[in-house]
């Protein structure tokens, strides 16, 4: 059983395989799964420091994705549920989203919240392909300014 897993996950970490492993784990970490994709994006470029650009876009692409799917999670629910009866808090935050509107999903790329944000962007109804286009400009950013840190800023890693 070890031999089988260590050649899947050699074979995985090709470059022609890794970045549909990247596409996926982007994907899934978008959900409301938790999980991080920078760990596999960074492990990928740091192999094949050549696949810069196409690494980037293929993460914010498969992040995009998983972020569109919590928007349609998000809708969806929304069917289920007849008044929202929440606390003061809970409120002003979805005063406060239905404000912004679909920019609310440029913050789609923070830990923690952000993809909570696009299944509740999605539960408010906001505009499907807005709320997507900002996700992905979010989670392109997010993506751009970690690995750039990684990879030149950081070489040497973090000591703690």
């Amino acid at each position: 059983m070890e031999t089988w897993l260590n050649q899947l996950l050699a074979l995985m970490a090709l470059p022609e395989y890794g970045l549909s492993t990247l596409f996926f784990i982007a994907f899934v970490s978008a959900t409301l799964l938790p999980m991080g994709s920078e760990p596999a994006l960074f492990g990928l470029l740091k192999l094949n420091p050549e696949l810069f650009w196409p690494a980037i876009l293929v993460a914010t692409a498969g992040n995009t994705l998983g972020g569109a799917v919590s928007w349609w999670m998000g809708l969806a629910s929304h069917s289920l549920v007849n008044k929202v009866r929440h606390s003061n808090t809970h409120i002003k935050a979805l005063d406060w989203l239905e404000r912004l509107g679909p920019k609310a999903c440029l913050l789609s790329w923070m830990p923690i919240f952000g993809d909570p944000l696009c299944a509740v962007a999605g539960w408010l109804k906001l505009p499907f392909w807005p709320c997507l286009l900002y996700m992905a400009i979010g989670k392109l950013a997010r993506y751009l300014t970690m690995t750039v840190a990684l990879l030149w800023l950081f070489p040497g890693g973090f000591k703690f």
